[in-house]
């Protein structure tokens, strides 16, 4: 039998990637044995890497300490808007930019491009008086707000929208069909890869975002995870096993999206460039 030839460039390749995944998934790994040790073996030194007993008692007490109930309906109710509005808007925005022709297309989508380069930071003053005025502080409404547009998602999108052939709309056209149904029924399903992208890139950058919740809620029953969360960091000490016990109760929500909608997502990001 003929031995084959093991490809050193491909070898090279995969120890690589292997080295990088041990090394994404070692602070993972940590937050989980921490979660399950006491306080001083979490903080001892030399670091001490698995617990002499597994404390359970850090879940329950997190779950007593926070309503991690209402933590999760807010930001169940939060990502769901977000995603809807976010996906909705850019995916009209980005066929706008894609098909239609208007005039100074070229204008406003470089003006949505420059958006992207300005720091999210810089929005927060305007957006919280709007908030203030509109009052709707302490809502679930005030969460959902700055990510209800998106300019990466109208960009992702319209990377889409002009990869796919033109015949097809000029098919539907010679049928009878309007832009609306047009859009609708054709574009949008052959752009379903992109949508369920940028799903999970809306709902990653909104369960992730800690600033926004904390400025515009100060009751704590209307918090989110990530900004509940914050809340069992002291400014003088902090249970650490306590902590990484509710970021791992915080987090599961996250990977669970992910590994049902995993393949959606790497075709999305696969084929942004144009290609169907």
């Amino acid at each position: 039998m003929k031995k084959k030839k093991i490809n050193k460039g491909n070898l090279i390749v995969h120890l690589v990637l292997i080295i990088g995944s041990v090394i994404m998934i070692l602070p993972f790994a940590w937050m989980i044995l921490t979660s399950f040790k006491t306080l001083a073996e979490s903080t001892q030194m030399p670091p001490k890497i698995f617990p002499d007993t597994l404390q359970f008692s850090n879940y329950t007490e997190v779950m007593r300490l926070l309503p991690f109930d209402k933590f999760y309906i807010n930001t169940i109710l939060m990502l769901l808007f977000r995603v809807i509005g976010s996906v909705l808007f850019s995916a009209m925005a980005a066929y706008a930019f894609a098909r239609l022709n208007f005039p100074g297309k070229n204008f406003f989508f470089s003006l949505v491009l420059l958006q992207m380069m300005v720091p999210g930071q810089l929005f927060i003053i305007p957006q919280f008086l709007l908030v203030q005025k509109l009052g709707l502080l302490n809502t679930v409404t005030a969460l959902v707000i700055p990510g209800i547009v998106s300019a990466f998602g109208t960009f992702l999108l319209r990377q889409f929208f002009m990869g796919i052939p033109k015949e097809l709309e000029e098919a539907a056209k010679l049928d009878g069909c309007s832009i609306g149904r047009t859009f609708f029924s054709i574009m949008l399903p052959l752009a379903n890869s992109g949508l369920v992208a940028l799903g999970i890139f809306t709902a990653l950058f909104a369960f992730k975002d800690l600033m926004w919740p904390l400025i515009v809620n100060m009751s704590i029953d209307k918090m989110t995870l990530s900004a509940g969360l914050a809340s069992l960091q002291g400014q003088f000490s902090t249970n650490f096993p306590q902590l990484m016990a509710g970021s791992l109760l915080a987090v599961w929500p996250m990977l669970l999206i992910f590994v049902i909608f995993q393949r959606k997502f790497i075709e999305g990001i696969a084929t942004t460039g144009g290609k169907l």
